[in-house]
């Protein structure tokens, strides 16, 4: 249904985005989709490394016979 984008779909998309959100606003606009893929990674990077961390036992209460 979707095939891939070439440049004629890309450049129109472009000119959309442009006229919703105006040049002024692109670069705030770009640095916060960064932002928020580099903030996904580390989420992910995080949850692979506890993964493959064993777990370590609870430690068992003990009660003192004071």
């Amino acid at each position: 249904m979707f095939g891939t984008l070439g440049m004629p779909e890309l450049l129109i998309i472009l000119a959309i985005v442009i006229l919703i959100f105006g040049v002024n606003k692109l670069p705030k606009l770009g640095k916060g989709l960064g932002e928020g893929i580099r903030n996904f990674k580390d989420s992910v990077k995080q949850g692979q490394n506890e993964a493959k961390e064993p777990e370590s036992p609870a430690p068992s209460e003990t009660v003192d016979p004071k």
